[in-house]
């Protein structure tokens, strides 16, 4: 039997592109049509795995595994939740209420990628709009620190370059691209304009272009290795478009300078708002990593690195995040869901794992599967589970199921061990 269906969202990627058509025989995805060689590849790959958990390496039913959980949760004093960045927001929503219930510490993917993008939210605000506006109005386009042609195959067709809109119905011949990166990039060889900089001088950069908006000289290039005309030059770019955008990666926020990079970043665009209209967006990685900060900033307050041990939600960036408790041997049980600490997170961190007792809770096995005591195999969100996740310009994309289900999802496990946990309490 097969058969096809429409409007199917890949969450390989922040793009979130909700045009696949996936075709189904013997409930086997054998085409997705529309994605990209990466969406591709997380659909025509998809292994099930195993039905049932492994406890201490040995199958078990999801009962027993299910009180094992609650049990390393009850009898832990500092326990640790992690990843999420991949799941639905229905579970993200339940981790933070398992959180809650257990003074846990709950830290997301941001924490070792965008989590300087959210704490410049928090010190400016973040001058954003959403990927329609770019589609129909951006006739500029900068791409700061990222590499969206690997990273985001169908960013420029979709939402940006080559994209047709109200206001750029000519597409790529209605839009300047300017690309800035420490080295020529595929992105910087479709660009207008490339303009590369030495490594660590973003700060620099961002701070000589507020000075030339502003319409104060500069005398010196300093040690970025641009010269003050290619400054002038891009500032001229910058002020003159009818809609601007700059997309930034982790060129930005893994740099020297971090959050002070994003702030000084999001004050130009703020001032660059005074000549015309300009906005910044960060190319999020994870498929639903932008929906596990919207979630915990919901229900906590904070974004990511987030303590409940006392009893209210604490933000302890550089204390609460996941390598730090990890590293610091702060944590004495983790909690894994939809992420791979094991292939991520540096040795000093990944490595602890396995001397504590380690949860894991993935649609399949992954480098933390050893390191785990418990392996939770769970249903994929968007491709036997149906669920949301939200795009990364933070608006929520349904998400559905292609396969039929045959194991629990995040969501109905972690219900389970909450309601295990409670009848302790």
């Amino acid at each position: 039997m097969s058969f096809s269906i429409d409007n199917v969202t890949c969450k390989f990627c922040g793009c979130l592109c909700d045009d696949i058509v996936a075709e189904v025989e013997n409930d086997k995805i054998i085409k997705a049509k529309n994605a990209c060689p990466n969406g591709s590849s997380m659909f025509l790959d998809y292994d099930p795995g195993p039905l049932k958990p492994a406890v201490d390496g040995k199958e078990a039913d999801w009962e027993e595994a299910i009180k094992s959980v609650a049990e390393i949760f009850k009898k832990a004093d500092s326990p640790l939740i992690y990843g999420l960045s991949s799941t639905g927001t229905e579970a993200q929503k339940k981790a933070v209420e398992l959180a809650d219930l257990t003074g846990a510490v709950i830290d997301s993917t941001s924490s070792v990628c965008h989590f300087p993008t959210s704490m410049a939210v928090q010190m400016t605000g973040e001058p954003t709009c959403t990927l329609g506006e770019v589609k129909n109005r951006a006739d500029l386009l900068i791409f700061w620190g990222c590499n969206p042609l690997v990273s985001h195959i169908r960013h420029f067709a979709r939402y940006s370059v080559n994209s047709k809109g109200f206001l750029t119905s000519g597409g790529r011949k209605d839009r300047k691209v300017v690309v800035i990166d420490v080295r020529k990039t595929d992105t910087a060889k479709t660009a207008d304009k490339f303009i590369q900089i030495r490594p660590g001088t973003d700060y620099e950069i961002l701070t000589g272009l507020r000075a030339v908006v502003r319409g104060n000289d500069i005398f010196r290039p300093g040690d970025s290795g641009i010269p003050v005309d290619e400054l002038s030059v891009l500032t001229h770019m910058m002020k003159s478009c009818r809609y601007g955008i700059i997309f930034f990666g982790m060129g930005l926020t893994m740099t020297s300078g971090r959050r002070h990079n994003i702030s000084e970043l999001f004050t130009l665009v703020a001032e660059l708002n005074k000549y015309t209209r300009f906005s910044a967006m960060p190319m999020r990685g994870h498929g639903n990593v932008a929906g596990i900060d919207q979630v915990l900033t919901w229900q906590s307050g904070y974004p990511t690195a987030v303590s409940f041990a006392r009893g209210f939600p604490q933000f302890g960036p550089g204390e609460f995040t996941s390598v730090d408790m990890l590293a610091s041997k702060e944590a004495d049980a983790a909690l894994i869901i939809a992420s791979d600490p094991g292939g991520h997170l540096p040795e000093a961190a990944s490595g602890y794992l396995s001397k504590i007792p380690t949860v894991l809770m993935t649609p399949e096995a992954n480098c933390s599967k050893d390191k785990a005591k418990i392996f939770l195999p769970v249903s994929c969100y968007g491709i036997d589970t149906p669920g949301t996740a939200y795009r990364m310009d933070n608006i929520p994309v349904p998400l559905k199921a292609v396969l039929t289900r045959k194991r629990p999802s995040d969501e109905e496990v972690l219900i389970k061990i909450i309601e295990e946990i409670r009848q302790c309490y």
